[in-house]
């Protein structure tokens, strides 16, 4: 149940974050207001690992495969897009997007076992659910 409620708390985040980000670039640009992001990200994360634990850095130097050592290149591209998505549809339909592509790919991602993930059988219900939950965006657009 603790993991339903973090989800809910990230979902709220992403979209205050969204509408702060976008504000904050119609006055600075847009690579001003990702770099200004990225830079107290790190700077809270610095200090959090200052404070909660100094786990070793140089165990990155371990993980494989490499290629998820790209998340903070994928979460610069993830504000870029938000920023982006908002200013030009509003925060309510650029969000009921975001969240729609990330079921979407979210599941392919469980389907085809990719990164890692362990591989889970098509279940129709899920496939159901998300046709639902386009039909959703339809009407959320409907005028």
């Amino acid at each position: 149940m603790v993991g339903f409620f973090i989800a809910l708390l990230s979902g709220a985040l992403m979209s205050v974050q969204g509408v702060f980000n976008t504000q904050v670039t119609k006055t600075t640009g847009m690579w001003v207001s990702n770099a200004w992001v990225q830079l107290t990200a790190f700077a809270v994360c610095f200090a959090a690992w200052l404070i909660a634990g100094r786990d070793n850095v140089m165990t990155l130097t371990k993980v494989e495969p490499k290629y998820v050592l790209l998340g903070g290149v994928i979460g610069a591209g993830i504000t870029l897009t938000v920023i982006k998505s908002m200013e030009q549809l509003g925060p309510a339909k650029a969000a009921l997007l975001i969240v729609i592509a990330q079921l979407i790919v979210a599941y392919v991602i469980e389907l085809l076992g990719l990164f890692g993930v362990d591989k889970e059988p098509l279940e129709w219900r899920k496939i159901i659910g998300m046709g639902i939950a386009l039909i959703g965006v339809a009407i959320f657009q409907w005028k």
